[in-house]
């Protein structure tokens, strides 16, 4: 048999398989190492091979965007504004928090693609179902996103709600000069303070404060 006849070993490419490759290989390392010629690589394949099915970057980049976009639930038809308004915001928490690269992505290239707007879609339908006026339901869909990725950006910044409260906290040198720093730090052990107890304190004032616009 000649090397001819040998079939290839590899895997063979496609759209998805690159966008999976990408989206993996930016969660590790970060949106800097995503060039077409490092995705080859982790593909087994020269860089050139990537373009019989990927324009170039910036397709790569939207399609990453409608990737994670398609993992965030989305309210079912019907459903209660509330309930459908936490769990939508639960999923985009736990998907931006595997992958929290994606949020620069989001505003920087827009919700251009299907999925993004099928999201959108649902989302708005939702809250104009429940009677929020248009201007209200684009208010809701704002607030709760600006949450959303701001909790995300903390949590990775962070790195865990231990961390958050022994970082901070003032040393006993510094606890006199600081009493009620201290204080609200020494109360926030005996709490037992997490990232999931502060999301959900701050998602039930702001469901509240929608409720009263929606009415």
């Amino acid at each position: 048999m000649t090397s001819n006849d040998q079939a290839d070993p590899r895997p063979s490419l496609n759209k998805e398989r690159i966008l999976r490759a990408a989206v993996e290989l930016t969660d590790r390392e970060g949106l800097a190492a995503l060039t077409m010629r490092r995705l080859g690589t982790e593909l087994g394949y020269e860089a050139m091979a990537l373009y019989k099915h990927v324009a170039n970057k910036d397709e790569i980049l939207d399609g990453m965007v409608e990737m994670v976009v398609s993992r965030i639930e989305l309210p079912e038809e019907g459903s209660d504004w509330r309930d459908a308004m936490r769990r939508r915001a639960v999923s985009a928490r736990e998907v931006l928090g595997r992958h929290s690269w994606a949020i620069g992505l989001l505003e920087s290239r827009g919700f251009e693609g299907r999925a993004a707007m099928r999201y959108r879609d649902a989302v708005l339908g939702n809250l104009m179902a429940a009677g929020f006026s248009n201007e209200n339901a684009a208010h809701a869909f704002w607030l709760l996103d600006c949450y959303v990725y701001g909790q995300v950006v903390q949590e990775t910044s962070i790195g865990s709600s231990t961390d958050a409260m022994t970082d901070a906290a003032p040393t006993d040198a510094l606890a006199s000069e600081f009493p009620n720093l201290a204080s609200v730090y020494e109360h926030a052990t005996t709490f037992e303070y997490t990232f999931d107890g502060e999301f959900q304190f701050g998602l039930d004032l702001i469901l509240d404060g929608l409720e009263r616009h929606r009415r």
